[in-house]
């Protein structure tokens, strides 16, 4: 995911040009993955020692809680803090963190490996993972928190009025602080990035916000037995939320094959630029990057696609622009679902697992039969850049998978707590913010050496997530949780 700065990448193209053009050197990753494995291996250990010689008195170091059938027994199996009423949702929390934390490592720049890389147009890399299941983390939030907020009798109109600030403030911080960089000198509206990752977070939060506040249901218990739809009322009891993310999908899939484009041919998702022999050089995107252009201005979406450098495009592109965000709200959606099913099977969690397997097998077919099972030849390829529908079902499927992994194996079971990725995922806009603005600084980035080097890289970028993640545990222990 970029950084959404409007400055060029923190590594010039050459210099991942040779990073992709020469044989990766395995060892350092493989170095890597066994130094965190140990780490990981002994963290646990030490937790699970720890455990067994918990007394109250040796556990106040830890982060638990007395359990609820034994109030003066602590459990230390969650870091939970103190002074929380309510039981949270660790598994999602800790999703969300380890989201963040793929995504720093990503935007700091993934050791320079192709995987970690962005995929020039079509197809999938680990880069092209951890935005879209923010998008989703968002759904199920919207879904628990609103239900929340309704059950303790917060009004429509305080709902309103918390999700247009959040929104707001989340866009201000997009456009004036994350999409241009020191390089860029004084920010001027001739140049500013309009669209970015806040902004589009921001939007997708809004609209399904509001949807959850106007079509909400406050009494799901008066709907768990006696009716014949029961077993489907997560997807029959918010039949106008249904609709509303139909018509969306129906208004993408319009635009993008039925919008004429000057000098393109209707339908067109490729990059432009000498792809497809060269034939449509000016097309770069479609209909979406055609949108972007009309409404916001050449000067004011990103200039440095992915596809630029094997593509030769000339033609700015933007993966934060207007028409993927109506798919980001879609997989949004999809993340609300999700948000349901554990509301309405809050106290059957098989069934909340058997469903989230559902989703994830019906959005897998449908990713295959929209992309056909290959790169480019499907009829709508997997396309990160365009946020294409199949991008969102097979992303939606993922997402759907991990969580219940992590619903299963947390908050079922209890059989980790979620450490490290829990920390930041309980502060995420203090983490994502703070590593986007300080990421070219040390001890985040320093001069390389060897720039040539996967290993170097690798350890910067590694030790610079690490240090987000200490950060994040630091303001966890302090019970600071930046929200807005």
């Amino acid at each position: 995911m970029d950084m959404g700065m409007g400055q060029p990448p923190k590594y010039s193209a050459g210099m991942w040009m040779r990073f992709c053009s020469q044989p990766p050197p395995p060892h350092a990753l493989w170095i890597a993955f066994a130094v965190l494995a140990a780490v990981t291996l002994l963290y646990f250990l030490g937790y699970y020692i720890s455990m067994q010689q918990c007394t109250q008195e040796r556990c106040r170091w830890l982060p638990c809680k007395p359990t609820s059938h034994e109030p003066n027994s602590p459990d230390c199996s969650r870091p939970v803090a103190e002074t929380t009423k309510r039981r949270r949702l660790l598994s999602l929390d800790t999703f969300r963190g380890f989201s963040l934390t793929l995504m720093i490592f990503v935007n700091y720049g993934g050791g320079g490996y192709w995987f970690f890389e962005h995929a020039a147009w079509n197809g999938l890399t680990v880069a092209d993972l951890v935005m879209a299941w923010f998008v989703f983390i968002i759904g199920t939030s919207v879904g628990l928190a609103f239900h929340a907020m309704t059950k303790r009798g917060v009004s429509r109109m305080q709902l309103v009025r918390k999700l247009a600030w959040r929104t707001v403030v989340l866009f201000v911080i997009g456009v004036c602080f994350l999409n241009y960089g020191p390089a860029d000198g004084p920010l001027s509206w001739s140049w500013a990035r309009i669209p970015g990752v806040l902004q589009r977070l921001g939007f997708t939060y809004f609209v399904l916000a509001l949807m959850q506040t106007c079509f909400g249901i406050k009494d799901l218990d008066s709907y768990q037995l006696g009716n014949w739809w029961a077993s489907v009322r997560d997807v029959l009891l918010y039949w106008p939320e249904w609709i509303i993310a139909a018509a969306l999908e129906t208004l993408w899939l319009c635009l993008t094959f039925m919008l004429p484009v000057p000098g393109c041919p209707r339908g067109y998702l490729g990059p432009g630029g000498i792809g497809d022999y060269g034939m449509y050089r000016n097309c770069t995107g479609g209909a979406a990057g055609y949108i972007d252009k009309w409404l916001l201005g050449e000067n004011h979406i990103y200039r440095h696609p992915t596809c630029k450098e094997l593509y030769k495009t000339t033609q700015p592109f933007d993966p934060e622009g207007i028409l993927g965000t109506i798919n980001s709200i879609v997989m949004a959606f999809f993340g609300l679902q999700a948000g349901k099913i554990i509301l309405m099977y809050r106290q059957q969690p098989w069934s909340i697992l058997k469903r989230f397997l559902i989703w994830a097998i019906l959005l897998g077919i449908v990713s295959a039969i929209l992309s056909n099972f290959t790169q480019n030849k499907g009829i709508i390829p997997i396309n990160k850049n365009l946020w294409s529908l199949s991008y969102v079902t097979t992303l939606s499927s993922f997402s759907f998978v991990l969580l219940g992994i992590m619903f299963y194996v947390i908050d079922v079971k209890n059989w980790w707590g979620g450490q490290p990725f829990i920390f930041p995922g309980m502060n995420s806009i203090f983490v994502y913010v703070g590593h986007s603005l300080l990421g070219s600084y040390f001890p985040f980035s320093w001069e390389m050496k060897s720039p040539a080097s996967h290993t170097e890289l690798l350890l910067q970028n590694l030790l610079g997530t690490a240090i987000w993640v200490f950060i994040a545990y630091l303001l966890y222990k302090k019970k600071f949780f930046l929200k807005i």
